[in-house]
């Protein structure tokens, strides 16, 4: 029996699991918070993975892995290394934008002009 049968009931456990995590970097739980970026990081790269027959879900969804991966270099920094991997914590949310980015400025343009192109196929009289 799969645990979570859709991908938006693994969404709504993955929300428990970040908040868990920020709560620890928060509360300033350095083991806590560390221990959960595994679960926290693994599902969303879970849901990444099923999500991955859909160009836009999958975009989305690895943004958010590279959002958490950022957000949790960023703790890691704060408890453990004096704040330095704010740098570090930039690329992966850089990479987070680049991945919505090409979904808005590349994928969504392309398929809006084959969706146009396709609607006026079809209203075109064969000659």
């Amino acid at each position: 029996m799969q645990l979570f049968k859709t991908i938006r009931s693994s969404e709504n456990f993955h929300i428990v699991l970040w908040l868990l995590k920020d709560l620890c970097w928060v509360m300033d739980l350095h083991v806590a918070g560390v221990v959960m970026i595994a679960p926290t990081v693994g599902m969303a790269a879970w849901i990444a993975w099923r999500c991955r027959t859909e160009i836009g879900e999958f975009l989305h969804s690895l943004a958010v892995v590279f959002w958490i991966t950022a957000n949790s270099t960023w703790m890691i920094g704060e408890f453990f290394l004096n704040d330095g991997t704010r740098h570090l914590a930039a690329l992966f949310f850089a990479a987070g934008l680049l991945c919505v980015g090409w979904y808005y400025l590349v994928i969504l343009p392309r398929r809006g002009h084959a969706d146009a192109t396709a609607k006026k196929d079809a209203t075109t009289p064969a000659r």
